[in-house]
């Protein structure tokens, strides 16, 4: 999470859809940055507006919008499951090296996945203290344009992005019976989706 005062802005950080490479692209014109642990540095808008926000209106810090990226819901659990395929992963109960990415899906969809497919939500991450959509900005991940346009916009100019923390690079693929699945036991992920400015 980065807060931004002179820029009114806080930028939530919604794991998996390059946060980090606009955290270290931003940080330095940020008056907060929370890099770690990664609870606080992912997170949600509800946090943001339960706690944070709070804490910033003390200090006089106010009228903050906030913004985000969110990633179409198949490529999001890809980068999951890539991520958790690392080496390192290997004999934890986080590792998806033991699994299909059909089978990691289809744990997902479940009321309580095991650890492994337990990645979060990102149209929870999305919600406000009263369960409504809370970001103020949201762009899809895939339109990075629109993302680098806005964030010039209130920015300028700054050193371009850098990749990082990305995922494993290799090709999985989703059966149409699980995708429709997924659809159907987890619509939300979608809707928020198509709500986002593409």
């Amino acid at each position: 999470m980065l807060v931004f005062r002179k820029q009114k802005l806080v930028f939530l950080a919604m794991p998996k859809t390059g946060t980090t490479a606009i955290e270290g692209a931003l940080a330095p014109y940020a008056s907060i940055v929370v890099r770690e642990p990664a609870d606080l540095k992912h997170s949600p808008c509800y946090r943001y507006q339960r706690f944070i926000r709070p804490f910033l209106r003390t200090a006089e810090v106010n009228d903050l919008e906030t913004m985000t990226m969110v990633r179409h819901p198949v490529d999001w659990l890809s980068s999951w499951f890539r991520y958790r395929c690392r080496d390192n992963l290997i004999g934890h109960v986080n590792s998806t090296r033991e699994v299909s990415f059909d089978d990691f899906v289809l744990e997902y969809c479940k009321g309580k996945p095991a650890p492994f497919a337990n990645v979060g939500s990102q149209a929870k991450f999305l919600r406000d203290v009263d369960g409504n959509m809370g970001v103020t900005h949201l762009f899809r991940y895939e339109a990075q344009d629109k993302v680098m346009t806005f964030l010039r916009a209130r920015f300028g100019d700054f050193p371009e992005p850098k990749r990082l923390n990305v995922s494993p690079d290799f090709k999985v693929n989703l059966s149409p019976q699980t995708l429709e699945k997924f659809k159907r036991k987890r619509p939300e992920e979608f809707v928020v989706w198509e709500a986002a400015q593409a």
